[in-house]
């Protein structure tokens, strides 16, 4: 029953039963399910004034929170996404779809999205998943996507990877309420023609690439690593040409932006949460930073810093996020994760994070 009362709370934009159901929420026996059971309501949360749908892509980021949390964090994730979803405006519901039985080409998905016509072009998005697959679906709708990273701030990539990521992994469940979501954001974006493949150089090492991304701490700077963390994580779905092309897509959306790699003189590497979280919740960059710089050395140490990053930001959570919050830290334990063997690197880009959380914190104060 309560899986159906919060699904219908964030549907109906009412934000009390969640807040009543706070305890219950954060101590269920499997808060997980909670979440999972959003799955239609969440594909209908938009972010005005913004035309992305930010709150969709952090509903699937959320996952690689998981391992860091115990069930009580859990819950208390789910009770931050809970809230953030109900407090929002909603997407009118999908109508009712019978895609048609006859091949779908992907031309004629671009031709309905280039019409602004959302509903035929969900028909055919519905269409093309069931004949081609979800694979092929998301392959060629980021392909159609970085043809527009300037004019999107990189979400049409960043927001159609993560939404297709969790229909994929959604394998039955009725992918129509996140196809329906994803016309709807094409068409208000224009977004319809696919780019020729980029036929200059192999970009080369990607290490180079990202500490340009990770220098800046301005709302523009976060969204170069979250575009690079949206394009890795589906890197499997492109030939090696498609991947390159991507990169090089990304790179312009950076423009002439140059690495500033930053030196920190103290570095520490703690085993205390509450310690981690007293500087934390003091919107403290510099202690934050001292207190963590040497947590990248080992797998141990990593998974350690990870979780503490995760729980405060659900910690702190007071009833109000920007959704960059926790899409930035989803780009943000990428980094640690995968580019360890780079520290400089790894402090930089927690450095870019902290700087925006905390900034964007103090303002709303």
């Amino acid at each position: 029953m309560i899986l159906k009362e919060l699904a219908e709370a964030v549907e109906n934009s009412d934000v009390a039963p969640i807040n009543a159901m706070k305890e219950t929420i954060r101590n269920h026996d499997d808060p997980w399910q909670i979440h999972l059971a959003l799955f239609p309501a969440v594909q209908r949360v938009l972010n005005p004034p913004f035309i992305n749908p930010h709150l969709p892509k952090m509903y699937n980021i959320c996952r690689d929170f998981v391992p860091y949390l115990s069930k009580e964090g859990i819950g208390k994730l789910v009770y931050l996404e809970l809230v953030e979803y109900a407090r929002r405006a909603k997407l009118e519901e999908a109508p009712a779809m019978m895609p048609p039985r006859s091949k779908v080409d992907f031309a004629d998905i671009e031709k309905s999205l280039g019409a602004k016509d959302r509903e035929k072009a969900a028909l055919l998005l519905c269409a093309f998943l069931e004949q081609r697959g979800g694979a092929e679906l998301l392959r060629r709708l980021l392909l159609l996507g970085s043809g527009y990273l300037d004019q999107s701030l990189g979400h049409s990539v960043s927001c159609t990877a993560f939404i297709l990521l969790e229909v994929i992994a959604r394998s039955g469940t009725d992918a129509a309420p996140g196809l329906f979501l994803l016309a709807d954001y094409f068409c208000k974006g224009g977004f319809h023609t696919t780019p020729s493949l980029d036929a200059g150089p192999a970009p080369g090492p990607l290490a180079g690439h990202l500490s340009r991304a990770v220098t800046g701490t301005g709302f523009v700077d976060i969204h170069h690593t979250i575009t690079l963390y949206a394009i890795e994580r589906t890197t499997s779905f492109f030939t090696p040409e498609e991947h390159d092309h991507m990169i090089a897509a990304w790179l312009r959306f950076m423009g002439d932006k140059k690495a500033e790699p930053l030196s920190f003189a103290s570095v520490g590497n703690i085993a205390d949460y509450d310690r981690f979280y007293h500087s934390f919740s003091k919107l403290d960059e510099d202690a934050v930073q001292d207190l963590t710089g040497e947590m990248t050395s080992s797998r141990e140490d990593r998974s350690r810093l990870c979780s503490f990053l995760v729980r405060a930001v659900c910690d702190l959570y007071q009833g109000d996020y920007n959704p960059h919050y926790l899409t930035g830290l989803g780009s943000l334990l990428w980094v640690v994760n995968t580019y360890n063997f780079d520290p400089g690197l790894v402090r930089n880009a927690l450095h870019q994070y902290l700087c925006f959380y905390f900034r964007n914190m103090r303002s709303e104060d």
